[in-house]
């Protein structure tokens, strides 16, 4: 039966954005089925024409009108043209609607089409009602389908892929070293090493290719530009977001402005609280999260922005002094990833005892026995679990030589030992900092600094935990914000773009935790984590901040990536049998508010990536393995996106593994990321809580009577040079509460169902239950917060752990799991 069908294109403008009245949208709707001849039928053209603009109207709307004759078949896809001279457009959805039969076909395309003659290439979208697997497409789209991924991958009608400098508007997705970081053109000073390449040196996953030319004083290092870094059309900003994340005073720091032109740091100035303090000034912060700049001549740096005060601060300016907190944190702060359970002692290093001194740790059982007074024995203290550490000795040893050459700053082995208390709460032992030989010093130094009972010894501590502090920060910022969430993220944003065709169900399924991800990743690369960036001028690591990520990449693996898996790998759960013979998963803490929280969310992730998988793959033991996009997807993100990892990779063969795989790159992309992103303005934001840097070495390091009488004469002053400047504390401030910002435009994670989910029945209840365990797991997390017996969540000057909660308003908020690493 042949049928006339109403077409309508919306298109959301730019704003102020001026349409020509006589604009058309040329548009070819393609059958799902072959002709008599198995060749694909004749398209079906329309002549889309713009209506009359009403400004009041968010969206512009295209209409036009098809015959569609009998025997066409339903429609599958369309070729979208726009006609020479007019502006890129953002093609929202197209919708083909019929009364008579009733037929409704949408396209949700929610993509940027560039005019005639700019592309070379056809701009193809499928239909929403259906999702295919690569081997089920119906044989009218199969051509249409690998025509659209060949142009994802930029591969020309020959067969030869176009490895051109990529435009702004083009959306070709390729892979790339991390070898931009540096700037050798300005300076030789700031040539940083190519990262990736080598499993051994510098392994990296990979990023975004951007095709520029090679700097011309290192060949190796790709040149540097004044604009944005490349990223394809479709991964950018939205004009919402944009203005969200570049408040009027901070464009310097991510936005269009090289960093370069910021005026030195003063890295010499003590940190003074009172200066800092006249920063929080709640009254200041408007609705748009667009602060105006300090007026105030007290204020060190002209970048500054008067910022509200952080969480910590507001509820307790003193919570920073606490071992109760510090212990806290590591528990129910920005950084829950890296506490882990002491199997046995003594703790012993893997380093070379020729390079770095003897391995063996001065926690041994001796002194741990003294620390824990009469409370319990070291052996029944391990057996009953009740022993935790920091342990970054061996992560940052290697640098101390290197860090310790460059003015304003210095950096140490660290181990921090915890013990467990019947209340559920952490009790700090002691902390051991650690200098290999160096500067004439034949001998390792190693001492371990205590609470203490008497005033000298607290103020060490003091010192000590500053240190230890500073080495969190540099492990959360590189390590476990950057490298886990951001870096390793891309090359699956990457692959799923290259290999799995728009309307495959997994990339449906995958394609909201990768929103934005390599628009924020390469505003880092260029003012963030770059050569002279922000983390270079304001964390111990310096120089050498993002080559000590590369060092942690050489530990990481894909299957330790899942929460329940990286509690195990960490000692912080295992799997239990209980008496029925059943597993039971069991956390090593019982008050662990992030991996209690964490543990809800990654369940109902779990169930609902499990219902998505099995309806798609139904019965078929062999769907799996017999997909070959999924297949190709699987692979080259192993080879081409991470091929400095040669393991931790899981086979994909079946429904199982594809739900495991699947759960863990969304969780990292959700779960992760929030729970090491929203709080750190929170903590962050008030320095003397977390300092991003240590500058001065432990006083007992080099006995010096001058510096110890100054010491016992005037303690505070001695931890004030040890912590950030001033012009560095503003800074990093200003940074954390750009990071902590949720975007108004912010999509999180069951919000909104996506329009293949919606029109199948099966996966939209899926969706729904989905939905619904999110919202039983926001009044759980209240449940928990109002719990006096969970001390790790509930108490004086205490923040709630909401990070988990899956929803949000704009600004800063401490909650909100958006499906991707969006900031």
């Amino acid at each position: 039966m042949s049928y006339m069908g109403n077409v309508v294109v919306t298109v959301k403008p730019k704003k102020k954005e001026e349409f020509p009245w006589v604009e058309i949208i040329y548009l070819k709707f393609a059958s799902v089925e072959l002709d008599s001849n198995g060749q694909p039928k004749e398209f079906i053209k329309c002549e889309a024409q713009l209506q009359e603009v009403d400004e009041s109207v968010e969206y512009k709307k295209y209409k036009g009108e098809i015959k569609v004759a009998e025997g066409f078949g339903e429609i599958g896809a369309v070729i979208v043209e726009l006609q020479e001279g007019v502006n890129e457009r953002f093609i929202d959805t197209i919708s083909v609607v019929a009364e008579e039969p009733p037929i409704s076909v949408t396209f949700s395309c929610k993509s940027w089409v560039q005019p005639k003659g700019l592309i070379a290439h056809r701009r193809i979208f499928f239909s929403s009602n259906k999702s295919y697997l690569s081997g089920k497409t119906p044989g009218g789209l199969v051509k249409l389908r690998a025509e659209d991924l060949a142009n994802l991958r930029g591969e020309k009608a020959n067969g030869s892929v176009d490895r051109n400098e990529r435009k702004a508007f083009e959306r070709i997705y390729d892979y790339d070293l991390y070898n931009d970081l540096g700037d050798p053109d300005q300076s030789m000073d700031l040539k940083r090493p190519v990262l990736g390449g080598s499993e051994d040196q510098y392994p990296y996953p990979r990023r975004c290719r951007t095709g520029r030319p090679p700097s011309q004083n290192d060949p190796a290092s790709e040149k540097r530009i004044e604009e944005w870094f490349y990223v394809p059309r479709d991964e950018e900003f939205s004009e919402i977001k944009q203005s969200s994340s570049q408040p009027d005073g901070n464009k310097k720091l991510l936005g269009k402005v090289p960093f370069s032109d910021l005026p030195e740091l003063d890295i010499e100035t003590p940190f003074a609280a009172s200066k800092i303090n006249l920063q929080f000034n709640i009254s200041s912060l408007v609705s748009s999260h667009r602060p105006p700049a300090l007026s105030s001549s007290d204020v060190p740096s002209s970048t500054l922005v008067e910022l509200p005060p952080p969480e910590s601060y507001k509820r307790d300016q003193y919570n920073w002094l606490s071992d109760i907190e510090f212990a806290r944190l590591t528990l129910a702060g920005l950084n829950p990833y890296s506490i882990q359970l002491v199997r046995d002692l003594p703790f012993k290093s893997t380093l070379e005892e020729s390079d770095y001194g003897p391995r063996q740790s001065k926690f041994t059982p001796e002194r741990v026995h003294e620390l824990l007074g009469c409370r319990i024995t070291v052996a029944k203290a391990l057996v009953d679990k009740r022993l935790f550490v920091l342990d970054y000795h061996d992560t940052l040893l290697p640098y101390v030589r290197k860090v310790r050459k460059i003015k304003g700053t210095t950096l140490y082995g660290s181990r921090t030992l915890f013990f467990l208390n019947s209340d559920g709460t952490l009790m700090p032992l002691g902390i051991e900092l650690t200098r290999p030989p160096m500067d004439g010093h034949l001998e390792q130094w190693k001492e371990v600094f205590t609470p203490g009972t008497d005033s000298t010894d607290v103020w060490l501590w003091r010192l000590a935990k500053a240190h230890v502090l500073s080495h969190d920060s540099c492990i959360h910022q590189l390590v476990i914000h950057w490298l886990r969430a951001h870096c390793c993220m891309e090359p699956y944003a990457i692959a799923t773009n290259r290999q799995l065709s728009t309307m495959h169900p997994i990339y449906r399924l995958l394609h909201p935790h990768f929103r934005y991800n390599m628009r924020i990743n390469a505003n880092a690369r260029k003012n963030l984590i770059n050569a002279g960036g922000i983390i270079e001028r304001t964390f111990s690591a310096a120089s050498y901040s993002v080559e000590l990520s590369s060092s942690a990449y050489k530990e990481w693996r894909f299957d330790k990536q899942a929460l329940p898996e990286d509690l195990i790998h960490r000692g912080m759960a295992e799997i239990k049998t209980d008496s029925s013979g059943r597993d039971v998963f069991e956390l090593t803490i019982k008050d662990y508010p992030f991996a209690n929280d964490g543990l809800l969310l990654w369940n109902a992730l779990l169930e609902w990536v499990t219902e998505y998988v099995n309806h798609y793959y139904g019965d078929d033991k062999y769907a799996v393995k017999n997909d070959k996009e999924l297949q190709a997807w699987w692979e080259e993100i192993q080879k081409k996106g991470h091929p400095d990892k040669k393991t931790g990779w899981p086979a994909l063969r079946t429904r199982d593994d594809l739900i495991k795989i699947a759960s863990t790159i969304a969780w990292v992309g959700s779960g992760h990321h929030a729970s090491v992103n929203f709080l750190q303005y929170a903590y962050g934001g008030y320095m003397p809580n977390r300092p991003s840097i240590a500058r001065t070495n432990m006083l007992t390091e080099n006995h010096s009577d001058k510096f110890l009488k100054d010491f016992i004469n005037q303690p505070e002053k001695k931890l004030h040079e040890l912590f950030p400047s001033d012009a560095q504390a503003a800074l990093v401030k200003q940074t954390m509460f750009l990071l902590s910002i949720h975007s108004p435009d912010e999509e999180y994670i069951g919000d909104a169902i996506e329009p293949a989910w919606a029109l199948d029945p099966s996966i939209s209840e899926a969706f729904e239950k989905f939905k619904a365990n999110l919202t039983v797991l926001e009044k759980k997390i209240d449940e928990l917060n109002q719990n006096k017996d969970l001390k790790n969540r509930y108490g004086a000057g205490i923040i709630p752990y909401e990070v988990m909660k899956p929803r949000s308003k704009p600004g800063i908020t401490g909650s909100g799991v958006p499906y991707s690493v969006s900031i």
